[in-house]
């Protein structure tokens, strides 16, 4: 059987290394150490940095095709491996408006995708700040700065409405070598996603449009399909995605993150090109899940049904708590299987610290069940994982 590469040890990793056991595959890992969520549970491990050159060439030597955990891969890298003939899915052309923002947001305005109005903070600093004030002063002072490159879950993002704060936090992080872009800050009504996937040879396959539910600009709770969101717009974004994936030459599964604004239009918030926490819902929630699909389109393997196998299903991430329980993870996998004992639990072999993505709970609902019923049950179990405690009170020893 074939072996695919995937760079990145992280909980991505571990989930498409489960799907990848039924695919008749050990998914080799690049990862940083043995304790990584991924070589905890794979048999071909390669121990190594995805920021030098030779690390990468010894996770590739011998697979097919070598895939990503996360985007941070230089770009350079990448060409070298491609001009040394590596199969890279998806290959370094498309990646880089994954990698940076400045070139998604350029790019996907030429392609004639809804995005928020941006301006560009490079280049000579006092030119940026006067466009900088430009900007902001043409929308009120309602703007977000964004580093370029290397932000994600709320960090290298600023939400800012006061024109002093702003400039102080531009001032700041340019000194320090960040490149940034400015955004508008979009009015509303709620975040949604729309996951794709693309085959070498064309294919395309797309999941339900999700709502997800951010905090602390992390995502939180996935919702799939998104409540109240009628078809034709749902069509939409599926057809932006898949359109947006093929102009890009994207392989694999593919992440749009949208904002829908509160007159009801969508606008492309950000891009992955990899599983995706919006598409970890699938995993019980749909026949093909996004860690199969994955495998199966950077193979080239005709791709998976992508049809939901209930009416609602709700994705709570597992977040680590403040302070950790006493009671240990074990335990509370107990108390939560005798309790709910059809909430799916994945846990990622990853040490509990504030926020830290540890885990998520699936709870797949029925035809009887309304989407904020399944949302609570979902939600429940999560912080009884994270927190040792039952936000509705509940004692099993009362």
């Amino acid at each position: 059987m074939p072996t695919v590469t995937m760079i990145g040890g992280g909980q991505l990793a571990r989930m498409t290394h489960q799907a990848a056991i039924a695919l008749g595959q050990c998914l080799r890992v690049l990862a940083a150490s043995e304790s990584d969520p991924a070589a905890q549970v794979s048999a071909d491990v390669v121990l190594g940095s995805h920021d030098e050159l030779d690390d990468l060439r010894r996770a590739a030597a011998g697979s097919v095709a070598l895939t990503f955990d996360h985007e941070g891969v230089p770009l350079e890298h990448l060409r070298a491996l491609e001009a040394e003939g590596v199969t890279i899915r998806p290959p370094s052309s498309a990646l880089h408006f994954a990698q940076d923002k400045l070139a998604m947001r350029t790019r996907l305005a030429e392609l004639g995708l809804p995005v928020p109005d941006f301006a560009d903070l490079t280049g000579d600093v006092a030119q940026a700040r006067a466009r900088f004030v430009e900007f902001g002063e043409s929308h009120g002072w309602e703007v977000v700065l964004k580093a370029i490159r290397g932000g994600y879950d709320g960090r290298g993002v600023w939400l800012l409405r006061d024109r002093d704060e702003a400039l102080a936090v531009f001032d700041e992080q340019v000194d320090g070598g960040v490149g940034l872009i400015a955004e508008q800050m979009v009015p509303m009504r709620r975040e949604l996603s729309a996951m794709i996937a693309r085959s070498p040879f064309g294919q395309g396959g797309a999941w339900p449009v999700v709502e997800t539910v951010q905090r602390n600009g992390q995502c939180a709770v996935v919702l799939a399909p998104a409540p109240n969101l009628s078809d034709d717009v749902a069509e939409q974004a599926q057809q932006m995605a898949l359109r947006l994936a093929e102009a890009l030459g994207v392989v694999g599964v593919m992440a749009m993150e949208l904002f829908e604004t509160t007159d009801g239009a969508l606008l492309v918030n950000e891009l992955a090109m990899r599983p995706h926490n919006s598409g970890h819902w699938t995993m019980d929630g749909a026949v093909t899940s996004q860690f199969e699909q994955h495998l199966r389109a950077v193979l080239d393997y005709p791709l998976g049904d992508t049809a939901p196998r209930a009416p609602i299903t709700v994705m709570a991430n597992i977040l680590g708590a403040e302070v950790a329980p006493e009671m240990s993870m074990d335990e509370r996998l107990h108390h939560l299987m005798a309790r709910m004992p059809d909430a799916k639990v994945h846990l990622y072999g990853k040490g509990e610290r504030p926020d830290r993505k540890i885990g998520h709970v699936n709870i797949v609902g029925s035809d009887d069940d309304s989407p904020a019923t399944v949302r609570e049950r979902a939600e429940r179990a999560a912080h009884w994982m994270s927190h040792a405690e039952w936000t509705d009170g509940w004692d099993a020893h009362a």
